[in-house]
């Protein structure tokens, strides 16, 4: 087979043969350091004997993809000592992240997660990573991957079964006695995996959706060596000390009050006047620039959402419908109808256009409790936000 590699190059190879086997010819320093492989714009295990012809890439830590497998496969590594520690909890979804990871979990009933805790699990997790379990990767029928989770009970592993497309492959991920159901790819073994660290826990709804069960997501972070990690932490406490919650308090610009509720900020005097003196600069900005001022209600009927598509697409984004008057009205999620009803409201000459409206315009969005954070993520947000109304051949000029 011919293997085309990241720089043009083209070399044959015996079929069959796998991405290690040729980072292992290539060069031993490569072999270690190697995490996966991208095979043809696909994420692919060393291990995974090559499809024949393909465009070859060797991912290591240096690669965002290689990070990104990396981290699953410590997604992976906690999962399976949770599990040790407590048979009976339930595992969902793990996915890695820009520099860490997480996995929901349905703990035993009586049983929260806390900081506590962490010292246990990764006591487990280094045993695991010691052990250097291989990491297998196994292709299964739809039947025998319902029958095995059916056998460990594992619900959540079953509704996703059924998600997943009738022309996509069932993979399962072994390592040791312990196996879940994941696309991967993955690192060879656990113990590819050195250095590791919880940070956190929060709740978080399965599948996002208030009306199902509440989980537990424990966070967590990874790198190949010690040194790595600690210089992370590191940062993580000195980004601590800078952390807009705790500078908003300390310098008097704006509260999160429990009784108001999570996500709903509320702008003391000093932060009240920070954000007049930006807003007077925008609004000034903006005259300069054509906009012309509007106004919107914070809530409208939900039909005007339902003509818009928001009702359908981003429905669990929106707070609850609201039953008034024989009628439903919901709290606005978006700006943009609103504006459309105000453009509509009149005939129009294409000698009025382009028609451009602005308006610091408050919407209300229903955030996830385990990702609602400072302002970051709110459930209550004003944008400085803007439609412009124009024809197919001002849009160049517009831009």
């Amino acid at each position: 087979m011919k293997v085309t590699f990241p720089d043009g190059t083209i070399k044959e190879y015996e079929d069959g043969l796998a991405p290690l086997a040729i980072a292992e010819r290539i060069g031993p320093r490569l072999a270690q350091s190697a995490l996966a492989a991208m095979v043809g714009g696909e994420a692919w295990d060393l291990k995974r004997p090559l499809p024949g012809d393909c465009a070859l890439q060797i991912l290591t830590w240096k690669d965002e993809a290689g990070r990104e497998v990396y981290r699953h496969s410590s997604t992976h590594l906690m999962a399976q000592a949770v599990k040790a520690l407590y048979p009976e909890a339930k595992l969902t979804v793990g996915p890695p992240l820009e520099d860490k990871f997480y996995y929901d979990i349905a703990m035993p009933p009586g049983v929260t997660l806390s900081e506590d805790d962490f010292a246990r699990i990764e006591d487990k997790m280094r045993e695991l990573s010691q052990t250097d379990l291989p990491i297998v990767r196994q292709e299964v029928s739809r039947d025998e991957a319902h029958e095995l989770f059916e056998t460990m009970g594992e619900d959540y592993k079953l509704e996703i079964l059924q998600d997943i497309p009738a022309d996509e492959k069932v993979t399962l991920y072994r390592q040791g006695d312990w196996v879940d159901l994941c696309r991967g790819p993955h690192v060879p073994s656990t113990g590819v995996l050195k250095a590791f660290k919880l940070l956190s826990v929060a709740g978080a709804y399965w599948r996002g959706d208030a009306a199902n069960a509440q989980l537990q997501r424990l966070y967590g972070t990874s790198f190949p060596s010690q040194k790595e990690l600690d210089e992370h932490l590191e940062r993580l406490e000195q980004a601590k000390a800078r952390d807009h919650r705790k500078l908003g308090r300390e310098l008097g610009l704006f509260i999160i009050s429990p009784e108001v509720g999570p996500g709903l900020p509320l702008w003391l005097p000093k932060g009240a006047t920070v954000r007049r003196v930006l807003e007077d600069f925008i609004r000034g900005e903006l005259l300069k620039r054509g906009y012309q001022p509007v106004y919107t209600p914070h809530i409208a009927r939900s039909e005007l959402f339902k003509i818009s598509g928001h009702m359908t697409a981003y429905a669990e984004s929106m707070f609850p419908v609201m039953q008034a008057e024989h009628d439903e009205y919901v709290l606005k999620p978006v700006n943009c109808p609103f504006h459309i009803q105000i453009y509509k409201s009149q005939m129009r000459s294409y000698r009025d256009l382009p028609i451009r409206y602005a308006e610091f315009g408050t919407v209300h969005r229903w955030e996830q409790s385990g990702e609602v954070g400072g302002l970051t993520r709110v459930r209550g947000l004003t944008q400085d936000d803007a439609h412009i109304f124009l024809a197919p051949e001002q849009l160049v000029e517009e831009f």
